[in-house]
């Protein structure tokens, strides 16, 4: 009876850090260029702690271990926004963005301009081009941006264009790697960023979140009615313990 409450007491566990990650793409599931993360299992097999008298696979007892997340990289929808200065990636890239620490990725293209003319991220971190951050004069006005990243404007009365930089934008062999800082930001982990040619700019239009709300919320009522379920069989095995105590006490001397 010990090993069954423990190998409950192990899923319960595992089934609370996994609503938790479920609980946290819900939350994030309007936030752009989010990628949600999905929990891993897998069977943790260890010698029971006591009495050792049964043969074969019976003498080892199976648990439950969470042993990790994966994060879906997968693209999110693209939405309009008709301001020139924000930008959906077509691709596996990632923007480069200086921040308090060093540098930065991040897929949330929601880009405006700070005191200084310099184009900056919702929570002020600076745009990196690949010749240092962008930056716009008073003056400018009709900004476009390719799709390679190239950001021109109209200065004042002039009619050619004028080249302010060209967003840079950077790719991992292992995207995983990655690691989450919160704010929409990455650090590099153990990735290598790389110049990224094939990926290309979408002028006008924000990447959402690839979280599929309704998806994770029917995941969330399964988890919750597995966590429900276990607690019952923990607690009907407290009461057959209890009740074999309370058998075993009227036996006679």
């Amino acid at each position: 009876m010990q090993n069954a409450r423990l190998i409950g007491l192990s899923r319960q566990m595992t089934l609370e850090r996994q609503i938790d990650v479920i609980a946290n793409n819900v939350a994030n599931a309007n936030t752009n260029g989010f990628k949600s993360d999905h929990s891993l299992f897998e069977e943790y097999l260890n010698s029971n702690a006591r009495e050792d008298n049964f043969i074969g696979r019976d003498r080892q007892v199976s648990y439950v271990h969470d042993r990790g997340t994966f994060r879906n990289i997968a693209q999110g929808p693209m939405e309009p926004t008709n301001s020139p200065l924000d930008m959906a990636i077509n691709g596996n890239a990632y923007f480069a963005v200086q921040g308090n620490g060093g540098e930065f990725y991040t897929r949330d293209g929601k880009f405006s301009l700070n005191s200084t003319g310099q184009l900056v991220t919702a929570d002020g971190n600076l745009v990196l081009g690949n010749a240092g951050p962008i930056t716009f004069q008073p003056t400018d006005h009709d900004i476009n941006v390719a799709p390679d990243g190239t950001v021109t404007v109209l200065e004042g009365t002039a009619r050619t264009d004028s080249i302010r930089g060209k967003i840079r934008m950077v790719s991992f062999d292992d995207p995983t790697k990655l690691t989450k800082l919160g704010a929409n930001l990455y650090a590099a982990g153990g990735a290598n960023p790389q110049a990224e040619t094939k990926s290309t700019l979408q002028q006008g239009y924000v990447e959402k979140s690839n979280v599929n709300a309704v998806s994770e919320m029917t995941r969330m009522v399964e988890v919750m009615r597995s966590y429900t379920a276990v607690a019952n069989l923990l607690q009907q095995q407290s009461d057959l313990h209890k009740s074999a105590i309370e058998k075993l006490a009227d036996v006679p001397a």
